[in-house]
């Protein structure tokens, strides 16, 4: 495990931390800054794809809900309270960092999910980075490094992380041994994943609205509760990220270089913007054109990091919880018993169960999306569904800080990965955001895309056009 904690040491010091965000600043300009100009699209395109056409598919909407699975979950409750614990106050301001230029890296990975997509003959489609990166690229090596990458990091470590944090949830309220509550998180996360992705969907946007409302309001009446506080709190945040003395710090020596490391670690672990693990979702839904799900993925990123990660921060922050001495869901647990009372752990503990529920299921569905792509096999991929779910059981037992290091070690390994094919891939994002643009300028609601067309020909022809145009001629 030393080796593997000097390895984050050197990824998540700057490297991979600045790439994300470089990554983040160079869609922003390429893209003309969607996140700002295009905003209100981001909930216009929410009421648009509440229904797929084919009612064997999976709607615009329902893709949303089944990547805030993965979104809304441990990284709202338990990756929050970790950035905090490690590195401080500051690391909630990089998180939003994170978030607003991933917004720009969120929106091109589904555009290019959905363009490079394939159909599963049943009305239901699958994608994700490997597919545009074999498709898009012809880059079989990168794509079979980033499956494997995917494989073990989401079907085994982030599923983990996520049961994991379930089990420490649940022991702060009930006294029952972990891997009984394993065994019984696992029953659950199987009736959902061996009932395909269509299942998945449905089972997420019905309760990913729900809860999602619910544990934002409770936070809101505790930050109402405190909002004297808010102002101090805010200026911390923004002082704390920039803070280059350990000793003004505090006794943990929080300093810029915690805040950030753990601030885009975290943030990036919340919201999945550039690891390539939502757009295998967002390539399943059936829309009329790929940008309208490219506005939906925004929002997904927006909503949970901007949204429902500050809720906790806030929540945590303002109760004082922080100097507890705690982290992890626990720290959260802390924050809303100070909050509210002690009935506050248990909302904490039924937020996390659920939500941590949904999220095993996406990151096991995530794994497996990669796995076909390997090898198509239905016995490859039951047995790897079941290997899945035995780790599940036994996460409980292993410390947590090692699963972290785990997790870390796997988002750097998919960002390095992901991340070139998204920047060599860009044209083929402005592609079709021109081509909506051109609809929505010529009268049409509801743009549509040509599904039948081949988009790399599609282009290569603009390129030519561009070149045999009279106006480049002539200079």
């Amino acid at each position: 495990m030393e080796f593997i904690q000097s390895i984050n040491a050197i990824f998540w010091g700057w490297l991979v931390a600045g790439l994300l965000l470089g990554t983040g600043i160079f869609f922003a300009f390429r893209l003309s800054f969607p996140q700002i100009r295009y905003f209100p699209q981001l909930f216009n395109a929410l009421t648009s794809n509440k229904k797929a056409a084919d009612k064997k598919g999976v709607s615009g909407f329902g893709a949303l809900c089944a990547a805030l699975s993965s979104q809304v979950g441990t990284g709202s409750l338990v990756g929050v309270a970790t950035a905090l614990a490690s590195g401080g106050p500051g690391a909630i301001f990089w998180m939003w960092m994170t978030a607003i230029l991933g917004m720009g890296i969120s929106f091109s990975e589904a555009i290019l999910a959905i363009l490079f997509r394939e159909s599963n003959g049943d009305g239901t489609y699958r994608g994700g980075p490997a597919y545009y990166m074999s498709r898009g690229l012809n880059c079989k090596p990168l794509a079979i490094a980033f499956s494997i990458s995917m494989i073990i990091g989401m079907g085994f470590f982030y599923a983990m992380v996520q049961g994991n944090s379930i089990i420490l949830a649940t022991k702060g309220v009930i006294d029952v041994h972990p891997s009984i509550i394993g065994l019984v998180l696992v029953i659950l996360v199987s009736v959902i994943i061996f009932g395909g992705v269509k299942r998945i969907s449905d089972f997420a946007s019905f309760f990913v609205p729900f809860l999602s409302v619910a544990y934002i309001c409770l936070s809101l009446v505790i930050i109402g509760l405190n909002v004297e506080k808010l102002p101090t709190i805010l200026t911390l945040i923004i002082t704390s990220a920039f803070n280059f003395d350990s000793a003004a710090g505090g006794a943990a020596g929080y300093t810029v270089y915690t805040a950030f490391r753990y601030g885009v670690a975290r943030g990036l672990f919340s919201n999945d913007a550039g690891n390539g693990t939502t757009p295998s979702m967002h390539a399943t839904a059936i829309v009329n054109h790929p940008v309208t799900q490219g506005f939906t993925a925004m929002f997904g990123t927006f909503f949970t990091t901007i949204i429902v990660c500050s809720c906790t921060a806030f929540t945590i922050l303002l109760t004082g919880a922080l100097s507890s001495g705690y982290t992890g869901v626990e720290l959260t647990q802390q924050a809303f018993t100070l909050g509210v009372g002690e009935w506050g752990k248990q909302v904490v503990f039924v937020a996390m169960l659920l939500f941590g529920f949904k999220s095993v299921i996406a990151d096991i569905y995530y794994g497996e999306v990669n796995l076909r792509w390997i090898i198509d096999n239905k016995f490859a991929t039951q047995f790897y569904r079941l290997l899945c779910c035995s780790l599940v059981v036994v996460c409980g037992m292993i410390p947590v800080a090692t699963i972290w290091e785990l997790v870390d070690f796997a988002a750097a390994m998919l960002i390095l990965f992901n991340v070139p094919a998204l920047l060599l891939l860009s044209k083929f994002v402005i592609f079709a955001l021109r081509d909506y643009m051109r609809q929505k300028k010529s009268g049409v609601i509801d743009p549509i895309w040509d599904y039948t067309t081949d988009v790399k020909s599609l282009v290569i022809n603009e390129k030519l056009n561009e070149c045999n145009s009279p106006t480049l001629k002539d200079k």
